[in-house]
């Protein structure tokens, strides 16, 4: 079992910022990552609340300099899903597919998973045409894509993929729960159409392309798109914790021993300077109740 003082899962920003800082105090760290180092920030059409950036950033432009400033400190990314987090004899112990191993203290911040469409909704052959996440399609031009949600994700994803496709939205309801300067800068954009009332019951694939059924107002409709995306929220990320470290979570925060951070916490203030900011903050009690305890 391979041994560290600090685990934290997740290299999102949160989870990038405690590992930076924890780099800083010489603080031997694992940080697992089995997806996209940045997390959501990789779907972020422009990032404009973040400090430092007057005209705004794009997602991944701030992930490759999150990316840049973790590595020239020298922090690893261990590039494994952990699958099960538990606790016993004082040390936590984690498990992923190639290796187990323990740490003291243990930094969760594995942020949150898509709501997926209903299973019986999305064909076998239709599935690698479907997504949940931006980031996979952003080198997609002149395609027809369709996204189903109205709230900031779907909005921002639609700005993203306008500049080179023509994408529409399709809400089931007549309530847009996005931004409102998302909602009017996707107004403004010629590529991008919202359809409100519009509900999916089907999807098929058709001469190569996903066929969309839809019911409205006025009626049942069929629309043909190349890509699918569902926003339709979000959920955290947490099923890898055992039963028993959820029970006792209370306690061993309390102690200094476990940290949630980022959007597993942060319910609606997802926001990645709140991330970034939470995850110094926990670095920072770390050190210090370690330079107390010690």
């Amino acid at each position: 079992m391979t041994p560290a003082e600090v685990a934290i899962i997740g290299a999102g920003p949160a989870g990038l910022s405690a590992a930076i800082q924890l780099r800083r105090y010489r603080i031997p760290t694992l940080l697992f990552e089995a997806r996209q180092v940045g997390g959501l920030l990789n779907n972020a059409n422009l990032v404009e609340n973040y400090p430092g950036f007057p005209g705004g950033i794009s997602g991944p432009a701030l992930v490759r300099l999150f990316q840049q400033q973790a590595e020239a400190i020298g922090v690893q990314v261990i590039p494994e899903a952990v699958t099960d987090l538990a606790f016993h004899d004082h040390q936590f112990a984690l498990t992923t597919a190639q290796l187990a191993y323990s740490s003291r203290v243990v930094v969760i911040a594995s942020g949150t998973r898509p709501l997926g469409f209903a299973p019986d909704l999305i064909p076998v052959e239709a599935q690698d045409r479907v997504f949940s996440e931006v980031f996979p399609l952003l080198g997609v031009k002149n395609a027809q894509i369709a996204i189903i949600g109205a709230g900031d994700a779907a909005f921002d994803y639609a700005l993203n993929l306008a500049r080179e496709n023509s994408i529409a939205i399709f809400n089931r309801s007549d309530q847009v729960k996005c931004l409102p300067l998302l909602q009017q800068r996707a107004a403004a954009a010629p590529q991008i159409a919202y359809h409100s009332q519009t509900l999916l019951v089907q999807v098929k694939m058709k001469n190569g392309q996903l066929v969309l059924r839809l019911e409205s107002l006025s009626g049942v409709r069929e629309f043909t798109a190349d890509y699918l995306i569902g926003a339709l929220g979000r959920q955290v990320s947490l099923d890898f914790v055992s039963a028993d470290v959820l029970r006792r979570a209370s306690r061993l925060e309390k102690q200094g021993r476990l940290y949630r951070i980022g959007d597993v916490a942060n319910g609606l203030y997802r926001q990645t300077a709140i991330a970034a900011g939470q995850g110094l903050l926990a670095a920072m009690q770390i050190y210090h109740s370690r330079v107390t305890a010690y």
